[in-house]
């Protein structure tokens, strides 16, 4: 959906678009064992909280900032929390009013 919008690409085009960035077959993408190997792989992210508790796994906004980064793709939440950091760490350097 977002590459819909973002893009302007249809469903189908999205689709390749993600798989091939992924390095899997579009039919893969709905496969759920090989996108578990697949979202591991790329720190992505996993569908289930239980399996995101294992140590060294990304947190849901890691994740979001992987996808975004795998994908080249805006993601507001991660635009804005940019945002964020940059203003804070502008302020870094001035003394408290």
């Amino acid at each position: 959906m977002r590459l819909q919008m973002t893009r302007g690409m249809r469903l189908k085009e999205a689709k390749a678009y993600v798989a091939d960035k992924l390095g899997v077959s579009v039919r893969d993408l709905s496969d759920s064992v090989v996108m578990q190997d697949v979202r591991s792989d790329f720190g992505i992210g996993r569908i289930t909280e239980l399996e995101n508790e294992c140590v060294g796994e990304p947190t849901a906004m890691e994740a979001k900032f992987n996808i975004a980064e795998l994908l080249v793709l805006p993601i507001n939440c991660v635009e804005r929390f940019r945002g964020r950091v940059r203003s804070l760490d502008g302020d870094q350097g001035r003394a408290p009013s």
